[in-house]
């Protein structure tokens, strides 16, 4: 196949280009802009491949989307590309619009002038997160028919961008895919974000910042696992459905935060004590939400996907990943010093 991954250079983004490439022979042109969080080294593993090709591009740029895209000419469009940080968009939700609202939009556009010219072997997929569904209770489970409740501006942008890729399936009759994820982690992930940012702070012996009372609740997925289920879905998947992504695995923040901190004891040559107090309670987050989870009956029942990292397995392989990686790291420390954000409004 031929497939244009948007936001190929980040976290995810870049698993899933790795896997198209070297594991599933398809040939890929990755489309970035290359914002803070991602990077061209987040690429290494395909770097000069004859079926990797790259081109630095803001999805809002609709002329050069548009050239790149006739040019390559794809079966399908994976669409990751989006400002993803809770925080970040508490403090300037601007961009989170621009580019997860109004580039979907642009991208949106460009996939409808393109998809006639492949009939009907087009598929267009969109990947969102299980935060529009907003925050769970004590119990229950989001399904892909749960309401939207979206608590933040990050989640608020990315349910408005489902909502444009489901209208532009109804109105237009584009052959479209919607996934929602549960939380990711893995090797390449931007130190802003729970586990990597507990891994370097730990590193670095400094306090590990927990939010409120730690006690919030994620379902979490290996980006391996999640990669195979984007692929199963596009390869699978019926167009104008939603298929939910989970790892079946919840887990409290502060639990996350001590299974990282036991895992890290033997690369720091400190005690896993030593290690369990750097945790610092701090203040929450405005409007956090408390509880995720995904039921993911659907894409197990219909398309026979499962996730296979067990959470402590790939917590270890996660944690001895950034200690061999120090050097990434040490790269990202120049835009990102491990600062809190998001308190502008707390």
């Amino acid at each position: 196949m031929r497939i244009v991954v948007t936001g190929g250079a980040g976290f995810i983004g870049s698993a899933l280009v790795r896997h198209l490439v070297l594991e599933r022979g398809a040939q890929v042109c990755t489309i970035d802009k290359l914002t803070y969080s991602g990077g061209f080294d987040n690429l290494a593993g395909v770097a000069g491949h004859a079926s990797h090709h790259f081109h630095q591009i803001d999805i809002c740029d609709a002329p050069r989307l548009r050239s790149t895209i006739f040019d390559f000419a794809p079966d399908a469009i994976m669409h990751l590309a989006a400002e993803t940080h809770v925080d970040r968009s508490i403090d300037g939700p601007g961009a989170f619009i621009q580019t997860n609202v109004v580039g979907t939009y642009r991208l949106l556009e460009v996939a409808r002038e393109y998809a006639p010219s492949r009939g009907d072997a087009f598929r267009f997929l969109h990947v969102s997160t299980d935060e529009v569904y907003g925050s769970l209770g004590a119990t229950g489970h989001f399904t892909e028919g749960s309401p939207y409740a979206p608590n933040s501006p990050y989640s608020a942008s990315k349910a408005g961008s489902d909502h444009l890729v489901r209208a532009w399936f109804e109105t237009y009759r584009l052959p479209v895919l919607v996934t929602n994820c549960s939380n990711n982690y893995g090797p390449y992930q931007f130190p802003e974000k729970l586990i990597p940012l507990t891994i370097l702070k730990a590193f670095s012996d400094q306090p590990i910042p927990v939010y409120g009372d730690g006690l919030q609740v994620r379902d979490w997925l290996h980006v391996d696992d999640h990669v195979r289920g984007l692929v199963i879905v596009l390869e699978q998947g019926v167009p104008g459905r939603t298929y939910n992504i989970g790892g079946d695995c919840e887990r409290t923040n502060v639990v996350v935060v001590k299974t990282i901190l036991r895992a890290l004891a033997r690369h720091v040559g400190k005690s896993e004590q030593q290690l369990l107090d750097l945790i610092q309670f701090v203040s929450d987050r405005p409007g956090h939400d408390r509880r995720y989870a995904i039921d993911a009956t659907r894409i197990r029942d219909e398309l026979g996907w499962a996730p296979q990292t067990e959470f402590a397995e790939g917590i270890a392989d996660t944690v001895a990943w950034y200690a061999d990686n120090l050097t990434w790291c040490q790269r990202r420390s120049n835009v990102y010093g491990g600062q809190r954000l998001g308190q502008k409004f707390a």
